[in-house]
């Protein structure tokens, strides 16, 4: 028995010689965000934007080109931000390549852009490619809503014509009637191409889930679905995502929509922190005053504090009162969704109030917490499950060998503390290597930059 350990142990110490651009992390704890076990103090062998190895020991370490010192951290995959926006074009290129920053100095690896534009197209490639630092990106096609979708006929033509562009899934936005709708989906299904996002009022949670959405965003649309038939209300006067309905939600009616989110196999994104930032009781100013609002230009932040101020402030007719029992209702629906639903995705609606990219996925995660999501189920939102939601399991989404090299490495376990997300040493992305100190320098220029928009 002891010849066949032995060749074991050459086996595992095996490798071919690393290429000229191959990179090694050593010593570092794995962690296997299917089942949250941790692989300690092992070897990554990274070349190519792949991971190709991970060893117990490496043969000369000292021929590597890069060499990353893991000693105490912990890897898993870099996260998905899968409600995000893509600047439009007419953004300075400057800011548009600090936006996809933002979301890399966070830990994000993968974006979800939410409102598609034909140029989005081309930076997704050049993302591929690696001729643009960003994350990896998925495009909705153009917003498909009441009015860019009035007839049977117009659904049909964009759909078609959004397949052919190429975009990744049809964004569906508020105002589209409900016949519009179901030549929508009919020709979606068609063509193979999934649809996601809002649920129009005409529509209805019920009917949008037996159409089965790829994902549901913001919970849209369930708080009205809790509203029992007799209530005759006039679902056009729901507020902001239900709001005005809380007084008639029935929670009993929680089982009824997450067994046909299930049955449909219907994803959901909760962009908690919007209705903890923006729809909720804490001021403006408060908001104003953390760290990472430096990083936005002056005028959005202006923009941002008219806006809430709109929403919650007084004339609004917000409620602190009712917005705790609003976000109660919310946080039981999270929870349903995750324990007995399809699942639950991670994202956080950024840059939206007072959401800035990258920063805002952390607010997100300590929603989720909040709504009581374990920190292996909140990890897993933003790692396997986005894998398996657009069908790339073994492509991305987890540390194994042959997959993408789209990794964090943090000082700490966060299925034991999710805060130490926060703490990265570094990003990898496809590969390439951002250590903290050239993350810190490149917020410091972006910070600076802000101040003059």
């Amino acid at each position: 028995m002891l010849i066949p350990a032995l060749l074991l142990a050459a086996c595992n110490e095996a490798q071919q010689e690393p290429g000229s651009t191959a990179s090694l992390i050593t010593n570092v704890n794995i962690i296997d965000v299917r089942n949250g076990s941790i692989l300690e103090d092992h070897q990554m062998v990274i070349d190519s934007g792949k991971i190709i190895k991970i060893l117990q020991k490496v043969s000369h370490p000292e021929s590597y080109k890069t060499r990353i010192d893991g000693m105490g951290s912990y890897a898993l995959p870099g996260l998905a931000e899968m409600h995000a926006h893509i600047p439009s074009p007419d953004t300075p290129r400057e800011r548009i390549e600090e936006t996809l920053f933002l979301y890399l100095s966070s830990g994000i690896t993968t974006i979800r852009g939410m409102l598609g534009h034909p140029s989005h197209l081309d930076m997704r490639e050049a993302a591929q490619k690696g001729t643009l630092l960003s994350p990896r990106i998925f495009t909705s096609s153009p917003s498909l809503n009441g009015t860019t979708v009035s007839t049977p006929e117009e659904a049909r033509k964009k759909v078609l014509q959004y397949k052919e562009e190429g975009y990744d899934f049809l964004k569906i936005h508020p105002g589209i009637q409900r016949e519009v709708f179901d030549s929508l989906v009919k020709t979606a299904k068609a063509a193979d191409m999934a649809f996601s996002g809002h649920v129009p009022v005409a529509v209805g949670i019920r009917h949008a889930l037996e159409s089965q959405y790829a994902s549901i965003d913001h919970v849209d649309g369930f708080l009205e679905g809790l509203v029992p038939g007799a209530k005759q209300t006039d679902p056009e006067t729901n507020g902001f995502f239900g709001y005005n309905f809380t007084p008639l939600a029935d929670t009993t009616l929680i089982a009824e929509l997450v067994s046909l989110s299930r049955e449909n196999k219907v994803w959901i994104v909760p962009t908690q922190s919007l209705f903890e930032r923006w729809f909720a009781p804490v001021s403006a100013d408060e908001l104003l005053a953390q760290p990472e609002m430096k990083y936005m230009p002056a005028t959005t932040l202006e923009d941002w504090k008219r806006r809430k101020e709109e929403s919650t402030g007084p004339g609004s007719g917000f409620s602190e009162e009712q917005w705790i029992t609003f976000d109660l209702i919310r946080k039981k629906l999270i929870n349903a969704l995750q324990d007995n639903g399809h699942g639950i995705l991670l994202g956080s609606d950024a840059p939206q109030l007072f959401n800035v990219p990258g920063f805002s996925i952390h607010h997100e995660i300590e929603g989720m917490a909040r709504a009581g999501l374990s920190p292996l189920e909140i990890v897993q939102s933003g790692t396997i499950s986005p894998a398996r939601f657009f069908g790339k399991e073994g492509e991305f989404g987890e540390l194994k060998e042959g997959m993408a090299a789209d990794l964090i490495l943090v000082n700490g376990n966060p299925l034991n503390d999710l805060g130490a997300l926060k703490d990265l040493n570094g990003v990898m992305v496809r590969g390439h290597w951002l250590s903290r100190e050239a993350i810190n320098k490149r917020l410091a220029q972006i910070a600076a930059n802000a101040i003059n928009h």
